[in-house]
């Protein structure tokens, strides 16, 4: 019995050193959790396993014996990063039509876990892929979720959703052909086990397809997401009730028309239904003149990680003269026409979600996402705070996993970032993350 004994207090405690290891404590930074209230100085966070155990401060939490402690003493200390608008089939190329020829034998092997990846480096421990093969997503998104690969937790669309496909491009946009065709498409997504709906170019469907669509998709319990550039498409979307409308329009006219407005106040008014979301992605067009003019930012190696040298050269020539790209020809004027839209979709009482349309010509997962943060504190005047939260709690709300992360609470996943400094102060040295924790595992 004395020896049974023994074997079971050695047992126990090899037990408790084995949960002490797994222990890690993050102290004395400075935590804003995510829901918005005065930050936390001298915090400390205690993590298990992959959650968050406790939260507190160094004078009223304990740091056990054992637990692995990291100094967080001078940095802003935050929920992981969300970009609720990426594209990781693409990344950065400027030629669409070559990439979308050249490259999709490389989308869910290659390309699509390198963006994950560079995502999840840059602090961004989430992000809503918008538009990419069905099957290359699921099983990104899978092996991300196994832990096979590296990458920031993906919540995928699949394909896009429109009219019609363009030329050649069918593998990850789908048309939809009547009403039940429409309906049959979502259900496919459905099976599959997609995250989300994208939908786009909305004004050309019928108003019969476009109901069929969203009324599938959330028969299913899938939120839909529309493209916002033309006025008729915020419209139809609304009039059918996307949940979440994406950029602030491609064309240069200077607002939103009234009717519009009225639309979108009505809708933020009906409290039942819940906030309404939009994605305005302004960072690519807001700063492609500046860019341009000093494309040094263009050599940053951190867009390279996982990628071929062979991919990386196309890359880097297809954007050889950056004046001349088709894609940003128009953007002269519509910069200017950006502010003003996002002050009035902020006025009209809409919940913004920070997202960047990342993967677009010049504009890479590895810097995007702070890219957006920093236009949208620095230059649209947004307060520091509400741009956070609109990149950690709300999008996870949206989600529907702001059980699991979102903000640093006890249960949540251990999805937390650290910055040296004072980044409510200077929401640029988003651009620099020291630290990136994401379910209990550093990664930076």
């Amino acid at each position: 019995m004395k020896t049974i004994h023994t074997l079971i207090c050695s047992l126990f405690i090899c037990l408790s050193a084995l949960s002490q290891n797994n222990l890690k404590a993050l102290v004395g930074g400075t935590l804003i959790d995510g829901f918005g209230s005065t930050p936390i100085q001298n915090s400390v966070i205690l993590i298990e396993g992959e959650r968050i155990k406790a939260v507190g401060t160094v004078e009223t939490l304990e740091v056990p014996a054992g637990a692995e402690v990291i100094s967080t003493e001078g940095m802003s200390v935050m929920p992981g990063l969300w970009d609720m608008h990426v594209h990781t089939m693409i990344n950065g190329h400027a030629d669409y039509d070559h990439w979308d020829k050249t490259y999709p034998p490389l989308f869910g092997k290659v390309i699509m876990p390198s963006s994950a990846h560079q995502l999840l480096l840059a602090g961004v421990t989430s992000a809503r892929d918008l538009g990419a093969p069905l099957e290359a997503s699921i099983e990104v998104r899978d092996r991300i979720n196994k832990g096979e690969i590296p990458g920031a937790t993906l919540y995928v669309s699949g394909p896009f959703i429109q009219h019609r496909p363009y030329p050649g491009t069918e593998d990850f946009r789908w048309g939809v052909y009547g009403a039940e065709d429409g309906r049959k498409k979502i259900r496919k997504l459905a099976d599959a086990g997609v995250d989300v709906i994208k939908l786009i170019d909305q004004d050309e469907m019928t108003l019969e397809e476009l109901q069929a669509v969203v009324d599938e998709a959330h028969k299913h319990n899938l939120k839909v997401v529309a493209h916002g550039h033309r006025p008729e498409e915020i419209r139809l979307g609304l009039q059918v009730g996307v949940d979440c409308f994406e950029h602030t329009g491609l064309s240069s006219a200077p607002y939103y028309p009234d009717d519009i407005l009225e639309m979108i106040r009505e809708r933020t008014a009906q409290m039942n239904k819940g906030p309404l979301f939009w994605c305005p992605t302004v960072e690519g067009l807001y700063n492609y003149e500046y860019l341009r003019d000093n494309p040094e930012k263009l050599d940053n190696d951190s867009w390279h990680l996982g990628l071929p040298d062979s991919v990386i050269a196309d890359i880097r020539q297809s954007f050889e003269h950056p004046d001349r790209l088709p894609y940003f020809q128009l953007t002269p004027s519509r910069k200017p026409t950006l502010q003003t839209k996002v002050q009035q979709l902020l006025d009209a009482g809409v919940v913004l979600l920070v997202g960047t349309d990342s993967g677009i010509p010049m504009k890479f997962h590895s810097q995007s996402t702070w890219n957006e943060l920093d236009v949208w504190v620095n230059e649209f005047g947004i307060d520091p705070m509400y741009a956070i939260r609109s990149a950690t709690y709300w999008p996870a709300l949206w989600m529907g996993v702001a059980d699991q992360v979102g903000t640093v609470t006890p249960g949540k996943y251990a999805d937390i970032i650290a910055v040296d400094g004072d980044v409510l102060r200077y929401i640029s040295l988003l651009q620099d993350v020291k630290m990136v924790i994401k379910h209990g595992t550093r990664y930076k």
